[in-house]
């Protein structure tokens, strides 16, 4: 096993093949972010998303995807230039990867690519126990999606943080209140078909409990761009309440508990899950 993924390994407890799996991925996010950052890739975009707030500002559940937002709108942007660097870097600590664009099948202002490992042949690398290794199917792939969004809303603001491990690097990423922003729209635009995302109500409860503030100006750009408000309208404080009651209304809390479920280490701090919970945590949100 490499030494640097051995290391970074040892700040997780290891008991199950899904704490290996969500180890294993948070590694991979990693050391893809410093590929990016060998490339020059932040000169360009900002880090965003769920993983964002869990590699940077201690998000206390993993995450699986990997969002990203050019500073400026360029429709020329192509993510596939940072395909070399990402997946040398990743073989560099001994990891086997593939990294594959998803082609569009329809106009958006999203370049999204997905870095997929093979299980088996990674699990060897890190070095998994073997009664836990056996219960691994052969055909099982670890994917990581990765989206950027090629057209953002012109109100946001970044800074600089930094990730020690394997190295240290620096990461540009949303200011908190611009994150927030981000997640309200996932949480109030979200399609959920059959699947309702438990990690953005969990994430809405860490925003609220930890005194963050939401962008309402960056929100409703957000939803100006996704048609779900008009181009003249202004979102403000009214307005949004009465979004989320509607959007805590339609929730299956029992699905969003399912789900965000196999990404916590203590999942029964959800049991006070309900729309009487969410409705109060709504209405501690606190804007910018």
């Amino acid at each position: 096993m490499n030494n640097a993924v051995k290391s970074m390994l040892e700040k997780y407890e290891l008991k199950s093949s899904l704490d290996y799996e969500n180890a294993l991925k948070e590694i991979i996010q990693e050391i893809t972010l410093l590929g990016l950052w060998r490339s020059k890739f932040f000169e360009k975009a900002a880090f965003y998303g769920g993983t964002a707030l869990r590699l940077l500002y201690n998000l206390d559940r993993f995450s699986e995807d990997m969002d990203f937002s050019l500073y400026e709108p360029d429709k020329d942007f192509r993510i596939e230039k940072y395909f070399k660097a990402v997946k040398d870097e990743l073989s560099s600590f001994g990891l086997n990867v593939r990294i594959e664009q998803k082609k569009k099948k329809i106009d958006s202002n999203i370049e999204s690519a997905f870095i997929k490992a093979g299980t088996v042949n990674n699990f060897l690398e890190i070095s998994v126990p073997s009664d836990l290794f056996k219960k691994i199917s052969h055909s099982k792939m670890l994917k990581i999606k990765i989206e950027v969004d090629i057209d953002p809303p012109q109100i946001f603001e970044t800074e600089a943080k930094y990730i020690l491990n394997p190295i240290p690097f620096s990461v540009s990423t949303y200011k908190i209140p611009y994150l927030f922003a981000g997640k309200m729209h996932a949480i109030l635009c979200r399609q959920w078909k059959t699947r309702v995302k438990g990690r953005d109500w969990y994430d809405l409860v860490w925003y609220v409990g930890n005194n963050h503030k939401l962008s309402l100006d960056h929100l409703g750009k957000r939803l100006q761009q996704t048609g779900h408000l008009g181009k003249e309208d202004k979102l403000d404080e009214k307005m949004f309440r009465e979004l989320i009651k509607e959007r805590i209304e339609a929730v299956n809390f029992d699905k969003a508990r399912s789900d965000v479920e196999p990404f916590l280490k203590n999942y029964h701090d959800l049991s006070v899950w309900s729309r009487d919970f969410f409705t109060e945590v709504g209405n501690r949100i606190e804007f910018l």
